[in-house]
């Protein structure tokens, strides 16, 4: 079988080993920790390599065929995938296998080369159209309920009216493995028992988790644009333009019987604590790499305190609307920048504050000592009338009066204290 290791091939591989079934996988990370230990034996993907391929096939009697692409990356293209699968296919035939299960996608177009190409094979085949899949593992079920859990509202495609049918994925292995031992050539609709339009699904997953929130239409060409900025925050690709394409074009949904038993909201339900906790990435399961992004969690938080007014970020529970640059304290508010102390020696120069520039010589400087000591009150020392000593006077006993302000008690919840006239500061303290 290939990608034993991934997510639907891992709960196919379980059920043949729970059947008494010598597994072997090929799998692009044959250095992936193997959860199956010795029970399921890895091999490289070797499509450049036909005899090699051939080789890693022979001896198998039933092919398993969960290999594909969902989307273009620097690292892999569906393009490729579907050559590869091809070149499987080939490999299959000429090693000897007996019979392939390949699990494909719902509502293939009517030129799909792969499923083309397995029935022109002359293999004993089955094929498997599964619409979504859902389980421990999931990333579209999952990743909803991540959204749900952390923003406001939640976006849908269109008028959301679209049909899934979801699949749980354990069901798909149990029909895989059915399948598997059977002589007739079939393709099997592999839908779940429950329908939803895309809008009824995502308020039904809100609810289940405790996170209910109204779901509003947007444009899909904004959904994409939102999908392609969240993929940058969380270093993932949340959607791609085919996807939107395929979900509003109901190619999720069928009029088959349903081949699954397992219900959507039933297994939600057993999962409400867990599910939607964390965000699932697809580059992260594909590519054995963390999701790396500063996170979209961080990143609305962050905005939220930055821009949003004060009544918005009060109703969401935000009470901090300063902008998030680091602050010089360490303590995520910016200290109050006072003017700088005064000095007394009459060789200090001149020198700017945050009230303009000034001069003063060491005589306004004493009299700006003598106006603190006696804290505002009462005649301070003789100065010379005029001139920059009288500005330099007037702007220092501004700036010693502000000096002079104490807050008391706690900030409010804008961040402003009450404050109280303290006592002046001695000249020796400036």
């Amino acid at each position: 079988m290939t990608g034993a290791f991934g997510y639907s091939g891992r709960y196919i591989a379980r059920r043949l080993m729970g059947a008494g079934v010598l597994v072997r996988t090929l799998t692009s990370a044959p250095q992936r920790a193997n959860p199956f230990g010795a029970g399921v034996e890895a091999h490289p993907y070797s499509f450049g390599d036909p005899a090699r391929l051939v080789d890693a096939l022979r001896g198998a009697s039933v092919l398993y065929n969960t290999y594909w692409i969902r989307f273009n990356h620097a690292k892999f293209k569906q393009a490729d995938a579907v050559e590869n699968t091809l070149a499987l296919f080939d490999a299959a035939r000429e090693a000897g296998v007996r019979r392939v299960v390949h699990v494909s996608i719902t509502n293939p177009s009517e030129d799909s080369p792969l499923e083309r190409a397995l029935v022109e094979s002359g293999l004993p085949h089955a094929i498997l159209r599964p619409t979504v899949l859902f389980g421990d593992e999931d990333m579209l079920m999952n990743n909803i309920a991540w959204i749900l859990r952390r923003f406001p509202v939640f976006g849908v495609f269109g008028d959301g009216e679209y049909r899934l049918q979801p699949m749980f994925v354990d069901d798909l292995a149990e029909l895989a493995v059915r399948e598997g031992g059977g002589t007739q050539d079939r393709t099997i609709d592999a839908v779940g028992p429950e329908t939803f339009t895309y809008r009824e699904l995502v308020r039904r997953i809100g609810e289940i988790i405790g996170s209910p929130r109204p779901v509003v239409s947007v444009p899909p060409a904004v959904g994409h644009l939102v999908g392609v900025v969240m993929g940058k925050l969380l270093g993932d690709v949340v959607v791609t333009r085919a996807e939107i394409a395929g979900l509003m074009g109901n190619l999720l949904c069928t009029d088959s019987p349903p081949a699954g038993r397992t219900r959507l909201t039933d297994w939600a339900r057993a999962h409400a604590d867990t599910l939607g906790v964390r965000y699932a990435g697809e580059l992260a399961r594909r590519t054995d790499q963390p999701v790396r992004g500063i996170g979209v969690s961080r990143a609305a938080s962050r905005m939220a305190r930055a821009w949003l007014p004060k009544r918005v970020a009060r109703r969401t529970g935000v009470t901090r609307t300063q902008p998030p640059w680091p602050r010089p304290d360490g303590r995520g508010r910016r200290p109050r920048r006072f003017p700088p102390r005064l000095r007394t020696d009459s060789a200090a120069p001149a020198r700017a504050s945050g009230f303009g520039s000034y001069a003063a010589t060491g005589a306004s400087r004493a009299a700006v000592g003598g106006e603190l000591r006696g804290g505002g009150r009462g005649p301070a020392p003789a100065a010379s009338a005029g001139g920059p000593e009288t500005i330099g006077k007037g702007v220092s006993v501004l700036r010693g009066r502000l000096r002079g302000l104490r807050r008391e008690g706690p900030p409010d919840r804008a961040g402003r204290y009450r404050t109280s006239h303290a006592p002046s500061y001695p000249a020796q303290c400036c």
